[in-house]
């Protein structure tokens, strides 16, 4: 009897040795399939899905706008159905939270094993800011409404549609990377427009500086100085640059 070949002896066993072709998935497909992911690790994240909301960040606006337009598509939930683990693109996915448990200062100090100091303690300082606080405050700046905000509105709404269909896409901020007039970031989860540039001056620590005007997509403002923003971005994890794609 002759020697069987490998790939006869797999047919007699049974196995299907037909090849099998790849999908292959058109880059609007991989788009569609890669920011439904991005949704996913949301709500694995959180426990809900994205909510609109001005008081929500950005990122789960976006979310939440996307996840409006897959809905409303049926060649969306045709390619994304054997994936939606999660139900997302039928029922509301909820997860109840469990109530946070309420714990004064005090006790909180206690639980970080740092004892809350006292009157009487040296320590202790009546309506004194330490120099942390007092830093922390000079460079975060106050926030004050936007008086005229309808000017910068349709700016927020085009890059965050923008953002959605993937004109603009997001990138970090690397170090003290330069800022300049109209540029756009994320940070704290908000959207932020460089509206004003002020004069250079030296700061005291013998470098460049600004004060800027500081437009935020929640309708506030306010007048940080250019490395104060630039820290600020460098130390928030998810701070962004918007860029064009």
């Amino acid at each position: 009897m002759a020697e069987m070949s490998d790939l006869e002896l797999l047919q007699e066993l049974g196995v299907d040795t037909a090849a099998r072709k790849k999908a292959v998935r058109s880059p609007k497909e991989e788009r569609i399939i890669a920011g439904f992911e991005e949704i996913q690790r949301f709500v694995e994240q959180h426990g809900h899905v994205p909510e609109h909301g001005e008081e929500k960040d950005i990122f789960e606006r976006l979310y939440a706008v996307r996840l409006d337009q897959i809905r409303k598509q049926a060649e969306c939930r045709d390619l994304l159905a054997e994936m939606d683990h999660q139900g997302l693109l039928g029922d509301p996915y909820e997860v109840k939270e469990p109530e946070p448990e309420v714990v004064d200062d005090a006790e909180l100090l206690a639980q970080l094993g740092v004892d809350a100091p006292h009157e009487g303690d040296v320590t202790y300082l009546k309506h004194v800011k330490t120099r942390a606080e007092v830093r922390a405050a000079e460079e975060v700046a106050t926030r004050t409404p936007c008086k005229d905000f309808d000017n910068f509105k349709p700016i927020f709404k085009a890059v965050q549609e923008e953002l959605v269909n993937g004109v603009r896409a997001t990138q970090p901020f690397k170090d003290f990377a330069e800022i300049r007039k109209s540029d756009l970031f994320i940070l704290s989860g908000q959207m932020v427009y460089v509206a004003e540039v002020g004069e250079l001056f030296i700061n005291q620590n013998d470098k460049k500086d600004a004060r800027l005007r500081i437009i935020y997509d929640n309708g506030t403002e306010s007048d940080i100085l250019l490395r104060s923003l630039q820290r600020a971005l460098n130390k928030d994890e998810s701070g962004r640059r918007i860029v064009e794609t």
